[in-house]
C-alpha cells in the first residue's frame, strides 16, 4: 500500500524557458522553408516538454520501502528524518552536504527531507530528497519507521 506519493513536476518557468527553442529553430529553418521551420519548432518544443515530464521523479513511501526516483530504501534501514526549507535547505544541499549522500534534488523544489540510512554495509550516510511538502513526507517516514519491526 502506498502511504505517500509525490511527483516532482517541473516548475512553470521551465516550460516557458524551453519555449526559446521555438524562435531558435525558426531562425535556422525559416530561410530554408517556412512550413518546415514551423513544424520543426513545434516538434522540438513538444520534445522538450515531453522530456521534462518524463524526467520527473517520484517520491513514494510504501509498506516496505522509501522510493526516491530509481533508488529504494527498505523501511527497516530508515534512520533519523529531518525536514528543511529556505536557507537551511540550501545549506543541506550545499555546504553541509556529505559527498557520499544519495541526492534526489530538483532546483525548482526548495524544501528537502534528509533521511538517515542505518546500514553499516552501505557507504551512503543519508538521502537528501526534494519535496514540496516536507512535513507530510517526514511524518509518513517517521510513522513508517516506528511501525517497522526492529526499530
Amino acid at each position: 500500500m502506498i502511504h505517500y506519493r509525490e511527483r516532482l513536476w517541473p516548475a512553470p518557468w521551465l516550460f516557458i524557458s524551453t519555449a526559446l527553442v521555438i524562435p531558435a529553430s525558426l531562425l535556422v529553418f525559416l530561410p530554408i522553408n517556412t512550413t518546415v521551420g514551423i513544424i520543426v519548432a513545434i516538434v522540438l518544443y513538444l520534445g522538450c516538454v515531453g522530456l521534462l515530464l518524463l524526467g520527473s521523479p517520484v517520491v513514494e513511501v510504501t509498506d516496505t520501502h522509501f522510493v526516491a526516483g530509481k533508488a529504494r530504501l527498505p523501511l527497516a534501514l530508515l534512520g533519523s528524518v529531518e525536514e528543511f526549507s529556505g536557507d537551511e535547505a540550501r545549506m543541506e544541499r550545499g555546504q553541509r552536504l556529505d559527498a557520499r549522500a544519495y541526492l534526489l534534488i530538483r532546483g525548482w523544489v526548495d524544501p528537502v527531507v534528509k533521511v538517515g540510512v542505518d546500514d553499516d554495509a552501505d557507504p551512503t550516510p543519508y538521502w537528501v530528497v526534494s519535496t514540496r511538502s516536507p512535513s507530510s513526507l517526514a511524518t509518513v517516514l517517521e510513522a513508517s519507521r516506528q511501525r517497522t519491526p526492529g526499530k
